[in-house]
Protein backbone atom coordinates (compact mmCIF):
# COMPACT_ATOMS: atom_id res chain seq x y z
CA UNK A 1 0.00 0.00 0.00
CA UNK A 2 1.74 2.92 -1.40
CA UNK A 3 -1.01 5.38 -0.03
CA UNK A 4 -1.98 6.48 3.16
CA UNK A 5 -5.57 5.13 3.16
CA UNK A 6 -6.96 6.55 6.53
CA UNK A 7 -10.50 8.13 6.55
CA UNK A 8 -9.04 11.43 7.82
CA UNK A 9 -7.64 11.70 4.21
CA UNK A 10 -10.39 12.77 2.82
CA UNK A 11 -10.84 15.52 4.96
CA UNK A 12 -9.45 17.94 2.76
CA UNK A 13 -9.81 22.13 3.87
CA UNK A 14 -12.73 22.31 0.76
CA UNK A 15 -14.47 19.17 2.47
CA UNK A 16 -14.32 21.16 5.78
CA UNK A 17 -15.82 24.79 3.97
CA UNK A 18 -18.27 22.12 2.61
CA UNK A 19 -19.53 20.97 5.46
CA UNK A 20 -19.54 23.87 7.45
CA UNK A 21 -21.60 25.83 4.55
CA UNK A 22 -24.15 22.71 4.43
CA UNK A 23 -25.48 24.02 7.48
CA UNK A 24 -26.30 27.46 5.95
CA UNK A 25 -23.81 29.12 7.33
CA UNK A 26 -21.46 30.87 4.87
CA UNK A 27 -17.32 30.73 5.25
CA UNK A 28 -14.86 33.21 4.30
CA UNK A 29 -12.30 30.34 3.53
CA UNK A 30 -10.12 31.00 6.65
CA UNK A 31 -9.51 27.83 8.15
CA UNK A 32 -6.93 27.02 11.20
CA UNK A 33 -6.38 23.41 12.15
CA UNK A 34 -6.16 23.48 16.08
CA UNK A 35 -4.51 20.16 18.44
CA UNK A 36 -6.40 17.59 18.42
CA UNK A 37 -5.25 13.90 17.50
CA UNK A 38 -8.56 12.03 18.32
CA UNK A 39 -11.22 14.04 16.38
CA UNK A 40 -9.92 16.65 13.87
CA UNK A 41 -10.69 20.14 14.86
CA UNK A 42 -10.54 23.58 13.34
CA UNK A 43 -11.44 27.05 13.90
CA UNK A 44 -13.43 28.02 10.18
CA UNK A 45 -14.30 31.72 9.05
CA UNK A 46 -17.36 32.76 9.07
CA UNK A 47 -18.57 35.99 6.95
CA UNK A 48 -19.83 38.60 9.00
CA UNK A 49 -19.70 36.74 11.94
CA UNK A 50 -17.38 35.18 14.44
CA UNK A 51 -15.26 32.25 13.73
CA UNK A 52 -16.59 29.04 14.73
CA UNK A 53 -15.13 25.71 15.62
CA UNK A 54 -15.69 22.89 13.63
CA UNK A 55 -15.27 19.13 15.47
CA UNK A 56 -14.97 16.06 13.05
CA UNK A 57 -15.73 12.87 15.03
CA UNK A 58 -13.34 10.04 14.35
CA UNK A 59 -15.16 7.83 12.27
CA UNK A 60 -15.84 4.09 13.81
CA UNK A 61 -15.06 5.49 17.07
CA UNK A 62 -18.45 6.96 19.12
CA UNK A 63 -21.90 5.96 17.80
CA UNK A 64 -24.31 8.90 16.32
CA UNK A 65 -25.90 7.86 20.32
CA UNK A 66 -22.97 8.51 22.23
CA UNK A 67 -22.27 11.53 20.51
CA UNK A 68 -26.01 13.00 20.84
CA UNK A 69 -25.82 11.60 24.64
CA UNK A 70 -22.59 13.74 24.84
CA UNK A 71 -24.15 16.78 23.41
CA UNK A 72 -27.58 16.23 25.47
CA UNK A 73 -25.56 15.98 28.26
CA UNK A 74 -23.39 19.57 27.50
CA UNK A 75 -26.67 21.13 26.91
CA UNK A 76 -28.16 19.96 30.35
CA UNK A 77 -24.71 21.69 31.58
CA UNK A 78 -25.08 25.04 30.29
CA UNK A 79 -28.83 25.02 30.76
CA UNK A 80 -28.28 24.97 34.24
CA UNK A 81 -25.99 28.18 33.72
CA UNK A 82 -22.27 25.93 34.19
CA UNK A 83 -19.41 27.37 31.61
CA UNK A 84 -19.06 24.67 29.34
CA UNK A 85 -18.95 24.88 25.38
CA UNK A 86 -22.12 23.72 24.03
CA UNK A 87 -22.60 22.48 20.50
CA UNK A 88 -24.52 24.80 18.29
CA UNK A 89 -27.78 23.90 17.03
CA UNK A 90 -28.90 24.15 13.37
CA UNK A 91 -32.62 22.82 12.55
CA UNK A 92 -32.70 20.99 15.45
CA UNK A 93 -30.04 19.27 15.40
CA UNK A 94 -26.12 19.38 16.73
CA UNK A 95 -24.31 16.05 14.95
CA UNK A 96 -24.35 16.81 11.53
CA UNK A 97 -23.27 14.92 8.29
CA UNK A 98 -21.43 15.62 4.95
CA UNK A 99 -19.59 14.01 2.46
CA UNK A 100 -19.24 11.12 5.00
CA UNK A 101 -18.12 13.20 7.53
CA UNK A 102 -19.89 12.98 11.11
CA UNK A 103 -19.21 17.08 12.92
CA UNK A 104 -20.51 19.13 15.20
CA UNK A 105 -20.20 23.97 15.44
CA UNK A 106 -18.88 24.99 18.44
CA UNK A 107 -18.84 28.42 19.38
CA UNK A 108 -15.04 29.91 19.58
CA UNK A 109 -14.17 30.48 23.29
CA UNK A 110 -10.59 32.37 24.14
CA UNK A 111 -9.06 31.82 27.72
CA UNK A 112 -5.73 31.03 29.24
CA UNK A 113 -4.90 27.81 30.84
CA UNK A 114 -6.04 26.88 34.26
CA UNK A 115 -3.43 26.88 36.90
CA UNK A 116 -3.64 23.98 39.15
CA UNK A 117 -0.74 25.13 41.27
CA UNK A 118 -3.16 28.10 42.14
CA UNK A 119 -5.80 27.63 45.17
CA UNK A 120 -7.80 29.33 43.90
CA UNK A 121 -8.14 28.30 40.79
CA UNK A 122 -8.69 24.78 42.26
CA UNK A 123 -11.55 26.12 44.53
CA UNK A 124 -13.27 27.33 41.53
CA UNK A 125 -12.83 24.32 39.63
CA UNK A 126 -13.62 22.28 42.49
CA UNK A 127 -16.82 23.97 43.06
CA UNK A 128 -17.62 23.56 39.13
CA UNK A 129 -17.03 19.77 38.94
CA UNK A 130 -19.76 19.77 42.39
CA UNK A 131 -22.44 21.55 39.99
CA UNK A 132 -21.41 19.38 37.05
CA UNK A 133 -21.61 16.46 39.04
CA UNK A 134 -24.80 17.83 41.07
CA UNK A 135 -26.29 17.90 37.32
CA UNK A 136 -24.91 14.32 36.16
CA UNK A 137 -26.13 12.33 38.93
CA UNK A 138 -30.06 13.31 38.17
CA UNK A 139 -29.61 10.59 35.41
CA UNK A 140 -27.89 7.89 34.50
CA UNK A 141 -26.19 7.86 30.51
CA UNK A 142 -27.79 5.55 28.39
CA UNK A 143 -24.94 5.17 25.64
CA UNK A 144 -22.15 6.15 26.73
CA UNK A 145 -19.38 3.94 28.28
CA UNK A 146 -18.68 3.01 31.99
CA UNK A 147 -14.79 3.75 33.60
CA UNK A 148 -13.93 -0.27 34.03
CA UNK A 149 -10.89 -2.22 34.67
CA UNK A 150 -11.76 -4.57 31.55
CA UNK A 151 -11.95 -1.88 29.37
CA UNK A 152 -9.03 0.70 30.25
CA UNK A 153 -6.56 -1.74 31.77
CA UNK A 154 -7.68 -5.32 30.32
CA UNK A 155 -8.20 -4.56 27.35
CA UNK A 156 -5.04 -2.20 26.49
CA UNK A 157 -3.36 -4.75 27.98
CA UNK A 158 -4.54 -7.49 25.67
CA UNK A 159 -4.12 -5.34 23.17
CA UNK A 160 -0.19 -4.35 23.54
CA UNK A 161 0.16 -7.66 24.13
CA UNK A 162 -1.08 -9.08 20.57
CA UNK A 163 -0.18 -6.45 18.56
CA UNK A 164 4.33 -5.58 17.18
CA UNK A 165 4.91 -2.84 19.75
CA UNK A 166 7.21 -4.12 22.70
CA UNK A 167 10.39 -5.18 21.86
CA UNK A 168 11.82 -8.23 22.61
CA UNK A 169 13.46 -7.26 25.73
CA UNK A 170 10.61 -5.37 26.88
CA UNK A 171 8.01 -7.86 26.26
CA UNK A 172 8.34 -10.16 30.05
CA UNK A 173 8.49 -7.15 32.25
CA UNK A 174 5.44 -5.27 30.51
CA UNK A 175 3.51 -8.69 30.54
CA UNK A 176 4.58 -9.55 34.23
CA UNK A 177 4.14 -5.64 35.56
CA UNK A 178 1.00 -5.26 34.00
CA UNK A 179 -0.60 -8.84 35.09
CA UNK A 180 0.53 -7.97 38.88
CA UNK A 181 -0.87 -4.43 38.85
CA UNK A 182 -4.52 -5.45 37.45
CA UNK A 183 -4.08 -8.06 39.97
CA UNK A 184 -3.87 -5.60 42.81
CA UNK A 185 -6.58 -3.09 41.51
CA UNK A 186 -8.93 -5.36 40.92
CA UNK A 187 -10.53 -5.52 44.32
CA UNK A 188 -11.18 -2.09 44.43
CA UNK A 189 -12.67 -1.90 41.24
CA UNK A 190 -14.97 -4.76 42.62
CA UNK A 191 -16.31 -2.37 45.62
CA UNK A 192 -19.99 -1.11 44.98
CA UNK A 193 -18.90 2.75 44.06
CA UNK A 194 -22.04 5.16 43.83
CA UNK A 195 -21.52 6.11 40.11
CA UNK A 196 -22.65 9.71 37.96
CA UNK A 197 -22.35 11.21 35.06
CA UNK A 198 -18.83 12.36 34.53
CA UNK A 199 -16.74 15.24 32.32
CA UNK A 200 -14.32 12.18 32.33
CA UNK A 201 -10.83 13.97 31.48
CA UNK A 202 -10.18 16.92 33.77
CA UNK A 203 -6.45 17.83 32.81
CA UNK A 204 -5.38 21.24 32.80
CA UNK A 205 -5.85 20.82 28.53
CA UNK A 206 -9.48 20.75 29.13
CA UNK A 207 -10.20 24.23 30.85
CA UNK A 208 -10.33 27.68 29.82
CA UNK A 209 -9.51 30.50 32.50
CA UNK A 210 -11.97 32.88 31.18
CA UNK A 211 -13.72 35.70 33.16
CA UNK A 212 -12.10 34.56 36.49
CA UNK A 213 -14.06 31.35 36.21
CA UNK A 214 -13.33 28.26 34.73
CA UNK A 215 -14.62 26.81 31.62
CA UNK A 216 -14.74 23.19 30.60
CA UNK A 217 -14.40 23.13 26.45
CA UNK A 218 -14.70 18.76 25.76
CA UNK A 219 -16.51 16.25 27.08
CA UNK A 220 -15.77 14.00 24.25
CA UNK A 221 -14.63 11.44 27.04
CA UNK A 222 -17.38 11.77 29.02
CA UNK A 223 -18.72 8.48 31.10
CA UNK A 224 -19.91 6.96 34.15
CA UNK A 225 -17.96 6.30 36.79
CA UNK A 226 -16.97 7.64 40.56
CA UNK A 227 -16.87 11.06 41.37
CA UNK A 228 -13.30 10.99 42.05
CA UNK A 229 -12.33 10.51 38.25
CA UNK A 230 -12.90 13.90 37.24
CA UNK A 231 -11.09 15.43 40.60
CA UNK A 232 -7.62 12.85 40.73
CA UNK A 233 -5.69 14.34 37.32
CA UNK A 234 -6.04 18.04 39.42
CA UNK A 235 -3.70 16.71 41.81
CA UNK A 236 0.09 17.48 41.25
CA UNK A 237 3.51 17.20 42.88
CA UNK A 238 4.41 14.78 45.80
CA UNK A 239 2.22 14.12 48.31
CA UNK A 240 1.90 17.25 50.85
CA UNK A 241 1.07 19.12 47.30
CA UNK A 242 -1.50 16.59 46.63
CA UNK A 243 -2.99 16.76 49.65
CA UNK A 244 -3.23 20.47 50.01
CA UNK A 245 -4.67 20.73 45.94
CA UNK A 246 -6.90 18.05 47.14
CA UNK A 247 -8.75 19.81 50.05
CA UNK A 248 -8.79 23.32 48.11
CA UNK A 249 -10.80 20.83 45.65
CA UNK A 250 -12.88 19.43 48.07
CA UNK A 251 -13.60 22.53 49.56
CA UNK A 252 -15.21 24.17 46.61
CA UNK A 253 -16.84 20.74 45.41
CA UNK A 254 -18.94 20.10 48.17
CA UNK A 255 -20.68 23.44 47.93
CA UNK A 256 -22.51 21.70 45.54
CA UNK A 257 -22.20 17.63 45.68
CA UNK A 258 -21.15 15.52 48.69
CA UNK A 259 -18.22 14.12 48.26
CA UNK A 260 -17.26 9.85 49.83
CA UNK A 261 -13.49 10.13 50.88
CA UNK A 262 -13.95 6.57 50.70
CA UNK A 263 -13.57 7.00 46.74
CA UNK A 264 -9.62 8.54 47.71
CA UNK A 265 -8.21 4.65 47.71
CA UNK A 266 -9.39 4.72 44.21
CA UNK A 267 -6.35 7.58 43.00
CA UNK A 268 -3.47 5.29 42.11
CA UNK A 269 -5.50 2.28 40.90
CA UNK A 270 -7.11 5.02 38.78
CA UNK A 271 -3.73 6.29 37.47
CA UNK A 272 -3.13 2.83 36.77
CA UNK A 273 -5.55 2.68 33.98
CA UNK A 274 -4.68 5.84 32.20
CA UNK A 275 -1.33 4.89 32.23
CA UNK A 276 -2.11 1.98 30.55
CA UNK A 277 -4.90 2.77 28.47
CA UNK A 278 -2.91 5.73 27.09
CA UNK A 279 -0.16 3.57 25.48
CA UNK A 280 -3.11 1.21 24.21
CA UNK A 281 -4.70 4.41 22.89
CA UNK A 282 -1.41 5.77 21.19
CA UNK A 283 -0.71 1.85 19.76
CA UNK A 284 -4.27 1.56 18.22
CA UNK A 285 -4.19 5.13 16.53
CA UNK A 286 -0.72 4.41 15.33
CA UNK A 287 -1.65 3.86 11.82
CA UNK A 288 -3.24 7.44 11.66
CA UNK A 289 -0.84 9.73 9.80
CA UNK A 290 -0.73 12.51 12.59
CA UNK A 291 0.27 10.02 15.13
CA UNK A 292 3.67 9.61 14.27
CA UNK A 293 3.69 13.15 13.55
CA UNK A 294 2.95 14.42 16.71
CA UNK A 295 3.87 11.38 19.14
CA UNK A 296 7.40 10.40 17.47
CA UNK A 297 8.96 9.09 20.19
CA UNK A 298 6.30 6.13 21.00
CA UNK A 299 7.06 2.83 19.83
CA UNK A 300 10.74 3.25 20.40
CA UNK A 301 12.95 0.83 22.64
CA UNK A 302 13.23 3.83 25.03
CA UNK A 303 9.30 5.04 24.90
CA UNK A 304 8.62 1.02 26.39
CA UNK A 305 11.26 1.11 29.06
CA UNK A 306 9.89 4.70 30.41
CA UNK A 307 6.50 3.24 30.31
CA UNK A 308 8.06 0.15 32.65
CA UNK A 309 9.62 2.03 34.58
CA UNK A 310 6.46 4.34 35.32
CA UNK A 311 4.30 1.14 35.59
CA UNK A 312 6.86 -0.24 38.44
CA UNK A 313 6.11 2.94 40.12
CA UNK A 314 2.32 2.62 40.20
CA UNK A 315 3.31 -0.49 41.62
CA UNK A 316 5.08 1.26 44.78
CA UNK A 317 2.52 3.72 44.92
CA UNK A 318 -0.49 1.78 45.20
CA UNK A 319 1.27 0.16 48.48
CA UNK A 320 1.33 3.34 49.96
CA UNK A 321 -1.68 4.99 52.15
CA UNK A 322 -4.26 6.82 50.17
CA UNK A 323 -4.70 10.69 50.85
CA UNK A 324 -7.10 11.69 53.69
CA UNK A 325 -8.87 15.18 53.64
CA UNK A 326 -7.75 17.90 55.80
CA UNK A 327 -4.11 16.27 56.57
CA UNK A 328 -2.07 19.25 55.32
Amino acid sequence: MSQSQHPYDALTPDTVIDCVESTGLISDVRIFPLNSYENRVYQVGIEDSEPLIAKFYRPGRWSDEQILEEHRFTLELAAAEIPVVAPLTFDGRTLMEHQGFRFALFPRRGGRQVELDNFEHLEQVGTMLGRIHAVGSARPFEYRPALTLQHFAIDSREFILRGDFLPRENREAYDTITADIIERIQPVFEQDWQTLRLHGDCHAGNFLWRYETPWFVDLDDCLTGPAIQDIWMLLSGDRVDRTAYLDAVIEGYETFSRFNPQELQLIEPLRCLRQMNHAAWLARRWQDPAFPMAFPWFNSPRYWAEHILALREQQSALQEPPLTLGAV
